[in-house]
């Protein structure tokens, strides 16, 4: 199939510093949807949560076009892909939600929960999270498996995405 040859050339390596159970030790059902964010934190930017259709919508719909990466954004956007349980994950989160705050405008940072949207895990064959696509707003995104630290993640939006160097 042709969308996993894709999301093999994705998959860049994987790293010590993650999850490979991503079945979960929990119930779905005990998770929430929505991720709230307190009233403090409404004007500051934040990550979007996006579902296997607004994956579609907003950043390549590999339905329709499973044999190209056409990127769909405005901007280069990183996605985050996670659970809930996952401890690596959970370090990452709050170095996500400032990426987002410090590039409000010119990189988009999205979220996919991998226990809710376990089809769209497994079009990009996410085996271990976090996991983190990095797509430029032209050209072949990335995939990197495992927890970074935040300068990495900068390191990687600037020369990859910016290209800046």
């Amino acid at each position: 199939m042709k969308i996993l040859r894709i999301a093999a050339v994705l998959i860049v390596f994987i790293s010590f510093s993650a999850c490979t159970n991503i079945q979960g030790n929990q119930e779905s059902d005990n998770l929430e949807l929505d991720h709230p964010a307190s009233d403090k934190d409404n004007d500051q930017p934040k990550p979007i949560y996006l579902t296997y259709d607004t994956f579609i919508e907003k950043v390549w719909d590999f339905e329709s076009n499973p044999q190209e990466w056409v990127y769909k954004g405005e901007v280069p956007c990183v996605v985050d892909f996670y659970a809930d349980w996952c401890k690596p994950c959970k370090m990452v989160a709050p170095i996500m939600d400032d990426l987002a705050k410090e590039y409000d405008g010119k990189v988009q940072i999205y979220k996919v929960d991998v226990d809710k949207e376990k089809k769209l895990a497994a079009v990009f064959q996410v085996k271990s999270i976090p996991s983190v696509l990095f797509s430029p707003k032209e050209g072949r995104p990335m995939m990197q498996a495992g927890a970074l630290q935040k300068e990495q993640y900068v390191n990687i939006i600037e020369k990859e995405l910016l290209k800046n160097k």
